[in-house]
């Protein structure tokens, strides 16, 4: 189904997955902070792609660098120069707005009124801060706008320490900060967000093929996490549009309620990266080759996604209403490793035998999986609470269970329920959540 920016940004704040920053002071525009339920996903999301990416591999190992790097690093990477969006100002409301995003642009989407606009200039979208106790030229320094330029710069620790050689991969996962103009669609675009980033250094000649393979893999992820495969695109840039330092770049685009938009960018970095680091800094960074004899600098094919614009696309690909019994229903189909919650556990009353069972099976399960032991409402309202989170098995605890030891589970996305033993509901759930988790 079609589901409106307004219907989810509305289920994530009321359900706890997304709060306003700074809200009691008014909020903060374009700022976000993750709830209960928003972290866990968030956490999976992120647990998710470092498993694809770095823990199921053996040619790829992880890295954590500082957010706030040598000012030369941003010389060399280009970001200062050419780290720019156009910047146009509007002269009747002075709302100001990047040029490559305004659908006309004739008329300003603020007022409403035409030929208001000033000429383009180039803002840059670095944020930057001052190091030391002084404020002036020289403790200058930024908030990194990617985490990449952290793993070029230790590409020859790397390769030293871990004994890596092309082709292998050095991944991170990390926040980034980009002072966007124009930042929106509720946490789609923020200045604060959370990159998962794989740069995979490969012989120059090999880097189409690692090109190709790297689009197909990443396209396979989404799909693997549940992700409708109609909802999913992959859309090569034109020429007009590669960065500075891109021989090629591939689009990984969601169907958002908007239309089409970027969920990751997999592009062919070439060696602009370590030759440029290797110039600037003086330090050698191209590799030896001890079976050819020679030294080359590596090229570099980049998967780089947004770990929080992914968790949103999930977010959205998993909603979905039905009606049931003349009543609406909101699930979350959220596949089992992404939902924040894995199983609740549900007493029919709040008696205190029932609450002490209840009790006693969520900290046996508490052992397996994150739990939920929901005890407030009625148990429809409960049952339809954890189809909005997402959460994949909820279990009911009953008065009959005071006499049998057995417990019902129902799954989310069937609503089917089957009567087992307490002692063998760990062994019924494992084998329910075999292969998904």
């Amino acid at each position: 189904m079609t589901v409106s920016l307004e219907t989810i940004a509305t289920l994530a704040q009321k359900r706890g997955f997304v709060y306003q920053a700074s809200e009691i002071y008014g909020g903060l525009r374009s700022a976000w902070d993750y709830g209960p339920l928003g972290v866990e996903l968030l956490r999976n999301v992120r647990e998710a792609w470092w498993q694809a990416m770095v823990s199921t591999r053996d040619d790829i190992v992880g890295l954590d660098s500082s957010v706030i790097l040598a000012p030369q690093v941003w010389v060399a990477s280009g970001h200062l120069a050419s780290f720019t969006d156009p910047l146009v100002e509007c002269t009747s409301c002075n709302n100001r707005f990047r040029l490559d995003k305004l659908t006309d642009s004739e008329v300003c989407p603020n007022c409403g009124k035409r030929g208001t606009f000033t000429e383009p200039k180039q803002f840059n979208l670095m944020l930057k801060t001052f190091l030391g106790p002084v404020e002036d030229a020289g403790a200058v320094a930024y908030l990194r706008p990617e985490t990449a330029q952290g793993i070029f710069v230790n590409f020859a620790n790397v390769v030293r320490t871990a004994r890596m050689k092309p082709p292998f991969g050095i991944a991170q996962i990390g926040k980034a900060f980009r002072n966007e103009i124009t930042p929106g669609q509720f946490v789609f675009r923020t200045r604060e967000f959370e990159q998962g980033e794989l740069e995979f250094f490969c012989p120059p000649a090999e880097a189409p093929k690692w090109h190709e393979y790297w689009l197909q893999e990443r396209l396979r992820w989404y799909v693997d996490l549940g992700m409708k495969p109609g909802n999913l695109r992959l859309r090569a840039h034109e020429a007009d549009e590669l960065s500075h330092y891109s021989a090629a770049t591939s689009d990984v685009e969601y169907q958002f309620p908007w239309g089409w938009d970027e969920l990751e960018g997999i592009a062919n970095r070439t060696d602009f990266d370590l030759r440029s680091h290797a110039e600037h800094s003086g330090v050698d960074l191209r590799y030896f080759d001890q079976d050819l004899g020679e030294r080359y600098f590596p090229y570099v094919i980049e998967p780089s996604a947004g770990i929080t614009r992914s968790a949103f696309a999930f977010l959205i690909d998993a909603y979905d209403e039905e009606e049931v019994r003349g009543e609406k229903r909101v699930v979350l189909r959220l596949h089992p490793r992404l939902a924040p919650i894995k199983v609740a556990v549900l007493p029919l009353s709040k008696k205190d035998e029932l609450m002490a069972v209840s009790g006693e099976v969520a900290a046996t399960l508490r052992a397996h999986w994150p739990v939920e032991h929901d005890i407030t409402q009625s148990i429809g309202r409960r049952y339809r609470r954890q189809d909005e989170i997402g959460t994949p098995f909820a279990v009911t605890v009953d008065f009959d269970t005071l006499q049998d030891r057995a417990v019902t589970i129902r799954e989310r996305d069937t609503m089917e329920q089957i009567r087992v033993p307490i002692a063998g509901l760990v062994e019924t759930l494992q084998e329910k959540f075999a292969g998904k988790l």
